[in-house]
């Protein structure tokens, strides 16, 4: 009797018949608001340094924020090797943690894994809002509002014209 290995069966039939299968597209959304207004980042890369420093990813117009405030980090999901997640932990990369800490979601912690609509703040008037959007649609289907046509009647533009 052959044996199949479960495991190895399902990634084939998921790397292969891929007009069945649904993907998932997340996209990984900061909004930070400091003394200059406010600023959207699209969170693409593995590392982001967030701080006063002009060297930070993304930086923060505030007197009250350190130089290297705090390091978000991109993390792989257990159940699902496409999908990741941002940490958020307080201070630089090397571990030195920033002056007056991070709070979030209300609490001073010195690192969080981020989930939708946490918040962030840095100091007086300096804070962000981290948004997981996800958008699941089927491959090789098209939103039906691409092709949204109104049809019109002849005789109806008739009656515009008098």
């Amino acid at each position: 009797m052959a044996r199949y290995d479960t495991k190895q069966i399902l990634i084939n039939y998921s790397s292969t018949d891929l007009s069945m299968a649904a993907e998932t597209n997340e996209n990984h959304l900061l909004i930070i608001e400091d003394d200059q207004g406010r600023k959207e980042f699209s969170l693409e890369h593995p590392v982001y340094s967030i701080g006063r420093d002009r060297e930070c990813n993304i930086r923060l117009m505030s007197q009250f924020v350190s130089r290297r405030h705090a390091t978000l980090v991109r993390l792989p999901r257990e159940h699902n090797s496409h999908s990741y997640y941002y940490r958020i932990v307080d201070g630089d990369a090397k571990g030195k943690p920033s002056s007056n800490g991070l709070m979030i979601n209300g609490r001073k912690i010195p690192a969080h894994d981020l989930r939708n609509e946490d918040e962030i703040v840095f100091g007086p008037q300096v804070r962000a809002i981290y948004y997981l959007l996800r958008n699941t649609q089927r491959l090789g289907q098209t939103d039906s509002s691409e092709y949204d046509i109104t049809l019109i009647n002849p005789g109806m533009a008739e009656d515009l014209e008098e």
